[in-house]
């Protein structure tokens, strides 16, 4: 199945930055929550409820999916649901990202921010 991963766009906050966080590598609710605080410098708090609809609406929509975790490993709670990103999910993530990018780049143009020391000697930040 070949999908336009800008169809998914704009995603939520919650959705972006749970991808986000799901780049890393595979994490339970739990850990997603407290990653997603980090990142956004605890700009934006996930709930339970906020969590657990944003992921089954994201696994429904095919950008994330349950992993089974290993019950040998000593952090296992059979309760604790592990999510990573489908290769799906890695484009819509990086789609949003470059959607962000472009919008951040009107506002340096309009005046609203400072424009990057990147953008104003013409290169590029890699990553």
């Amino acid at each position: 199945m070949n999908r336009d991963p800008q169809a998914m766009l704009p995603l939520t906050p919650a959705m972006f930055h749970i991808l986000l966080t799901l780049t890393a590598g595979p994490l339970h609710g739990y850990r997603i929550m407290q990653e997603v605080d980090r990142l956004s410098g605890g700009s934006l708090r996930l709930g339970q409820g906020t969590l657990y609809r944003s992921t089954q609406r994201m696994v429904i929509d095919g950008l994330i999916e349950e992993i089974d975790t290993n019950p040998k490993d000593e952090s296992f709670d059979a309760r604790r649901r592990t999510y990573r990103p489908t290769p799906y999910g890695a484009a819509v993530a990086r789609a949003e990202a470059q959607r962000l990018r472009s919008l951040v780049e009107a506002a340096e143009d309009h005046g609203l921010l400072t424009k990057s020391v990147t953008r104003r000697s013409g290169g590029r930040r890699r990553h």
